[in-house]
Formats: structure tokens, sequence, C-alpha cells
């Protein structure tokens, strides 16, 4: 696995876990208003708990055409994919929140192939000259095309926080939802999974400069401090 590159022109701005909250996720994208030269960097988890995953890949697809959106897969996201292509049981999805995504399809029948497509395009991580990203964690000592998919995409931050990465790189990821809705900012590392499904926000930061926008799952943009 090689992690995908991407220069540092324009903006370079993460989302984090979005969760079926389309509402959020309409909301933050007006607000950032990306250009062509910005990238958006999505660090996963599109799928489950919230009430409108389809509606949140459709936005997720249609973007793509308006910026250079770098999509990461989720845990998520990897099990719905596992499930629907009968890698796993179904019931394991549904352990995870998955029923609310099958509801908002109908059913798994219905999941469109372009869907599907979507998610199997997501990267597992991503750097530039000065950060990395990933949905979920990273094991210090190793550069990213050695890092496990355990590690990438299922390991949290609750129990242990990580080191900084031996590549003076900061990260940013998602996974480990903040219940309080407040970033996690450990310096070398920074979570910015702050719990919209739950009922706090969804945040967007801006890399470059530290600027931060956040909406509720309603849509709802959050005053700045």
């Amino acid at each position: 696995m090689r992690p995908m590159t991407l220069n540092e022109n324009g903006r370079i701005i993460a989302i984090g876990d979005i969760h079926g909250c389309s509402l959020a996720l309409e909301a933050i994208i007006e607000a950032i208003d990306p250009t062509e030269d910005d990238a958006i960097i999505t660090l996963g988890d599109y799928v489950d708990r919230g009430p409108d995953t389809p509606g949140v890949l459709n936005r997720l697809i249609a973007l793509r055409r308006h910026c250079r959106l770098y999509p990461l897969l989720g845990n998520h996201d990897q099990i719905m994919m596992a499930a629907v292509l009968g890698q796993v049981e179904p019931r394991l999805w549904m352990q995870m929140d998955g029923d609310k995504t099958v509801e908002a399809y109908g059913s798994i029948r219905d999941i469109p192939p372009e869907h599907m497509d979507f998610l199997a395009s997501c990267e597992l991580c991503l750097e530039t000259d000065t950060h990395i990203f990933m949905h979920a964690c990273y094991e210090p000592r190793l550069p990213l095309e050695k890092q496990t998919i355990e590690t990438l995409l299922w390991t949290g931050l609750r129990d242990h926080i990580p080191g900084p990465h031996y590549s003076g790189k900061k990260a940013i990821v998602g996974h480990t939802s903040q219940k309080n809705g407040k970033i996690l900012d450990a310096g070398h590392i920074v979570c910015i999974d702050t719990y919209c499904c739950g009922g706090k926000w969804l945040t967007a930061m801006d890399v470059k400069t530290g600027e931060v926008w956040q909406t509720d799952r309603k849509g709802n943009l959050r005053p700045k401090s």
C-alpha cells in the first residue's frame, strides 16, 4: 500500500466523520465554499448511525466536480462494503448501526452501484509535506505504506494516544468520537470527529490556517468564537 499524496496549492480542508448526516454535510460545504484549487479530505465513516447515508454519498460524488476531493475509508464504510459484497455476515454490519443505512436505502439490494464504487475508490491514508491523514490512528515508527488496515481504520484514541509520527508530520484523524463536541488537539495528532451523529458537531478544519467550521446534524452553522 502506498499512501496518496497531494500538492500544497490551495486550501487543504479535512472533514470529520459524517455518519449519514447529510444536512450537516451540505451546510458545511456551503460554509467552506470550496473552489477547484481547494483540496477537501474527508476522513471516512460516511455511512451508518445518521438518517441519510444515500444523501451523504450523493453529495460527495457531486462535490468531486467542484474541487479536489480526497475521500478516505472509515471502518463503517469498510464493513458496509464487506456486508454488501457477501464477505461478512450482514448481522455484523447491523451491530454497527448498519440498520440505519439499510432503512435509508430501503434494502441492501437498493444500494446503487455508484455508491459502492465511491466507497471502493476511497484511500486508506494520505500525506502532504506537513500532514498525514487517516480515519483512525497510526503506528508512530512505521511509514504509512507499512501501516496495517486495523490501525488505520479501527484503532481508537480513547485508551492511548500514540506518540508523534517519526516523519514529524502532524496527523489529522477521526474515528474516536469526542462526545463533548470539542476537537481533540494533542499537538502532533488532532481528532476532528466531534460526534455530529450524537447531537454535537460536524467539523471541518483548514489544516494550514487552523480555521474551523462546525455544523449540527440539522445543518445549523455554529457561530465562530
